[in-house]
């Protein structure tokens, strides 16, 4: 089984950065795409950036992050990375990441929704103090 585990947040000034992590291990199968959620108190889990394991590993990103937050992979390290900076006070939130093994969509699809992706990290809690 699948195990993934995120790590890096922490407490940070607003406009300054964090660089959260997500480990895959275990008996992961393929994998098709990858994605980055949040969640705060109170609200929806909502989704924030995803990469395609494509041989382009296509990224796309919500608005309200893009331009700050970037999604890269380490196949080495078989780890996903979020670099957020300038980081806001409403960016506050547990961040977790997530991982889809099969592409259920033809065409140019991002999978943006929570519930097409098939496992999940525990989550990492991110504080942006203004």
């Amino acid at each position: 089984q699948v195990r993934l585990v995120e790590s890096g947040g922490g407490l940070v000034q607003a406009g300054g950065s964090l660089k959260l992590s997500c480990a895959v291990s275990g008996r992961s199968g393929s994998t098709y795409a990858m994605g980055w959620f949040r969640q705060a108190p109170g609200e929806e889990r909502v989704f924030l950036a995803t990469m395609l394991w494509t041989g382009a590993d296509t990224t796309y990103y919500v608005d309200s992050v893009k331009g700050r937050f970037t999604i890269v992979r380490d196949d080495a390290k078989s780890t996903v990375y979020l670099q957020m900076n300038n980081l806001k006070p409403e960016d506050t939130a547990v961040y977790y990441c997530a991982i889809k093994h099969s592409r259920t969509h033809i065409g140019v699809y991002y999978y943006t929704y929570a519930n097409e992706y098939d496992d999940w990290g525990q989550g990492t809690q991110v504080t942006v103090s203004s």
